[in-house]
């Protein structure tokens, strides 16, 4: 195998192998955060689309926070019992559902939010605000990549 070729690929491995560690680490922080708010983290994820999305398909929930679509519909009936949450039928089409949060999911959300967020930016703190921006940007060429290949 040519230099270029074992380089490129032991380079690989091992930005396998960081983003991975790098990944598990940064998750475990944020979902002893969710959950220390008395919710799954996909509860709260799904909250936190329609909290900064507003209503929202629910055939398109689960594309946004990467699970499965009988899991998004646990999870929405789990907070539509809470009251967090309500499905709202789409007029123009019947077979559209969307999900909206209630009142009480905005509160709640207006309430705990701002810790998340601050809980996430600490967990960053690693990288500078342009080293944040370049990451971003760089993980996402190498997820299309990814998806693509």
């Amino acid at each position: 195998m040519p230099e270029h070729v074992e380089l490129e690929q032991t380079a690989s491995l091992k930005l396998f192998v960081v983003l991975s560690k790098a990944y598990k680490t940064i998750m475990d922080r944020a979902i002893k955060d969710m959950k220390q708010q008395g919710m799954s983290p996909s509860e709260f994820t799904v909250l936190e689309v329609l909290y900064s999305k507003g209503k929202f398909p629910l055939q398109q929930i689960g594309d946004k926070i990467l699970v499965t679509s009988g899991s998004v519909t646990y999870n929405i009936d789990k907070l539509e019992k809470k009251g967090l949450l309500k499905r709202v039928p789409c007029e123009e089409d019947r077979r559209v559902i969307y999900a909206e949060i209630t009142e009480a999911g905005t509160e709640l959300f207006d309430r705990i939010f701002p810790n998340h967020a601050k809980l996430v930016n600490t967990v960053m703190s690693g990288l500078s605000l342009n080293e944040k921006q370049q990451a971003a940007e760089l993980l996402k060429k190498l997820g299309k990549g990814a998806a693509g290949s």
